[in-house]
């Protein structure tokens, strides 16, 4: 298909077939960028995971030197709260923190997600708008006598193509939307998982001290 033809059959869409090509490039655009930083997302909560399984009892200098291996990651932020709690002389409130920490990060994980939903049910729409506006064109030509009738059926097969290419982005759309909503579920669950064991080492290291304390205390 020729430039010419792409023009024509764009022209006679009303110029929603230009409006969708946009829409197809900024799809694409965020399934790119969605995609690769939920794939570094989930890649470093199974890292961090499997170090912390490492540590049971990591010190502050180790949870530091975690904090800065994943700097612009979700995790960065659950375990900077960790730094501050192991340095409060009071924990009790821990659990309430992560789950503040946790929650900061989720717009950051599902950033963009509702411009692609858009997009998956915007695009049919414009197709079809696109379809109508072809259909009109189309049998606008049975009011010069002097058009074939044939010329009528050519017209609405090129209304059709707006419909088409409609549909075609958000199919592509709606399976990329469930995969990346499928990612972001998974990082969630990392995060939870991660809360959870950095608490139980938070407040592991503070309950064995206070055992000691106290048996010194009996034995004095």
């Amino acid at each position: 298909m020729s430039m010419h033809n792409i023009s024509h059959i764009a022209a006679a869409s009303g110029g929603i077939i230009y409006i969708m090509a946009l829409l197809l490039l900024i799809a694409l655009t965020l399934v790119i960028e969605r995609t690769i930083y939920l794939f570094r997302a989930l890649n470093a909560g199974t890292r961090l995971m499997r170090q912390l399984d490492e540590h049971p009892h990591p010190s502050l200098a180790q949870l530091r030197e975690l904090s800065g291996q994943y700097h612009s990651m979700p995790h960065e932020r659950l375990l900077q709260t960790a730094i501050d709690l192991r340095q409060e002389p009071d924990p009790s409130h821990a659990e309430a923190r992560m789950e503040e920490a946790i929650m900061r990060e989720i717009p950051h994980i599902d950033r963009f997600l509702w411009m692609l939903d858009t997009i998956v049910t915007l695009a049919p729409l414009l197709g079809l708008l696109g379809t109508i506006i072809g259909m009109f064109n189309a049998f606008a030509v049975l009011s010069d006598a002097n058009n074939a009738p044939t010329q009528v059926t050519g017209g609405v097969a090129e209304a059709l193509i707006a419909t088409a290419c409609g549909l075609f982005i958000a199919i592509l759309g709606l399976v990329a939307f469930n995969g990346l909503n499928n990612r972001v579920r998974v990082i969630m669950h990392h995060l939870e998982t991660v809360k959870v064991m950095l608490l139980n080492r938070v407040k592991t290291p503070r309950r064995a001290r206070n055992a000691a304390e106290n048996i010194q205390a009996e034995v004095a």
